[in-house]
């Protein structure tokens, strides 16, 4: 009986052999598995570099990198309302109530003394002093060798002003004369730290540039150090107003000079543009940079003394900041001010009627070589529209210019004067850039 068991259960003592490895199937299955991990990471990669600034957006939202200045308006009419009904008011007030009785008290005249005038200078040097915080050296460097081909460095200063910044980098802006041909720039603010910086854009016709320091390369001390200039309103400058004039107003950086405003109505005209100059009795020299303050501390002029007229070489020329701010807001944002190289002046209702001329925009003068002349417009001719919009007066004809981008072509439609009649002619004009 135990035998026939041992028979009935003898399979279980049979040896379990192991199935063979199937090595190219494991390799093939090895493979398909890396296949599928490289895959995964790649468009993993792909989707977290698509997500990134999404998220960072999200999670930590960036400022505008641009610039922004805000322009200028008279808004006289709107003052002389204020006024009517300020005073409209007052005599309401005044027919409704009783006059109070009013106690005559003794005056006292007290004679100003020489200290007196002292405390009133000190106050309004005292502008100067904080508003050089906003200054700044600017030395361009100048490789060179001399008769005996000996290499050597020449250095041209000049002073600039901080005008902003746009999250990365602080801007500066200074005369493009002062970095021409600078192979390095340098700029040392007013704790005497120097650092390098950049050109990042100039208008060839005023001859202003915007420079690009590193937010990174100034430390804290610094920073707290600077301060930002204000922007002002130029258009409510007028003659008499007291001016104060820092920068290099005689060619030494830091240094101020107090005066008065002796005119306003001058004007310049240059290509594409109309500009307001200010003249001072504040002591200049050639080689003066710098702005103009108000009592306010706040930027009215720029000191360029490239737009002295005839005898104002010895005292101080500004050009008025309001009609700039555009200009200098596109170099703050790296963008390239458009030409078309003509100088032009309004033709009023008195010009038209007197020298029967159409209304419009009398073209003066034609600059060589500009893309005005490449496309046919000529002197004596009067612009009635520029890509289909009406153009009445030289500051339309500025705003529509600044608006364009260089490269663009746009139709200008002027009145040319024929045998008996002014004829309308059309050409296509493409925006440059003046170097």
């Amino acid at each position: 009986m135990n035998e026939e068991k041992k028979e009935e259960f003898a399979f279980i003592r049979e040896k379990i052999i192991e199935k063979p490895v199937n090595k190219k199937r494991l390799f093939r299955q090895g493979g398909y598995t890396a296949g599928f991990a490289v895959l995964f990471g790649v468009v993993s990669c792909f989707v977290f570099t698509a997500l990134q600034p999404v998220m960072e957006n999200w999670l930590h939202p960036k400022e505008d990198p641009t610039i922004s200045i805000p322009s200028d308006e008279w808004g006289t009419e709107q003052v002389f309302k204020d006024t009517e009904q300020v005073l409209e008011s007052e005599e309401i007030t005044m027919e409704d109530t009783p006059e109070p009785e009013v106690q005559e008290e003794p005056s006292v005249v007290k004679e100003l003394e020489l200290s007196d005038y002292q405390i009133l200078q000190n106050k309004i040097y005292a502008i100067g002093q904080e508003a050089n915080r906003s200054i700044v050296t600017v030395t361009s460097v100048v490789s060179d060798t001399d008769w005996y081909n000996n290499s050597f460095e020449s250095n041209g200063q000049a002073s600039g002003i901080i005008i902003g910044d746009n999250g990365s980098e602080l801007l500066i802006l200074t005369e493009h004369k002062a970095v021409l041909a600078a192979q390095e720039i340098r700029v040392t603010f007013i704790d005497e730290v120097t650092v390098g910086a950049s050109l990042k854009k100039y208008d060839g016709n005023t001859g202003l540039a915007v420079l690009a320091v590193g937010l990174g390369l100034l430390d804290e001390n610094t920073k707290s150090r600077i301060s930002y200039a204000a922007l002002g309103n130029s258009l409510a400058v007028a003659q008499g107003n007291v001016a104060i004039a820092i920068g290099s107003p005689l060619g030494t950086n830091y240094s101020i000079g107090t005066g008065n405003i002796t005119s306003v109505g001058n004007v310049i005209q240059t290509v594409d543009a109309t500009y307001t100059v200010f003249t001072t009795d504040i002591v200049g020299s050639s080689s003066s940079s710098g702005v103009l303050l108000n009592l306010e501390g706040e930027v009215v002029g720029l000191v360029m003394q490239d737009y002295s007229g005839n005898g104002d070489e010895n005292t101080l020329t500004a050009i008025s900041v309001s009609e700039l701010k555009k200009m200098i807001e596109m170099l703050s944002n790296g963008k390239d001010i458009p030409y078309l190289g003509l100088k032009v002046v309004t033709v009023t209702d008195k010009i038209a009627e007197e020298y029967g001329l159409p209304r419009g925009v009398y073209i003066k003068e034609v600059m060589l070589d500009s893309p005005a002349l490449i496309a046919g417009l000529q002197g004596g001719d009067v612009i009635k529209q520029i890509d289909q919009e009406e153009i009445a007066s030289v500051e339309a004809y500025e705003a529509k210019v600044l608006s364009l981008q260089p490269g663009q072509t746009v139709e200008v439609v002027v009145k040319r004067q024929g045998m008996n009649e002014y004829l309308e002619v059309v050409c296509a004009v493409t925006a440059g850039i003046l170097q």
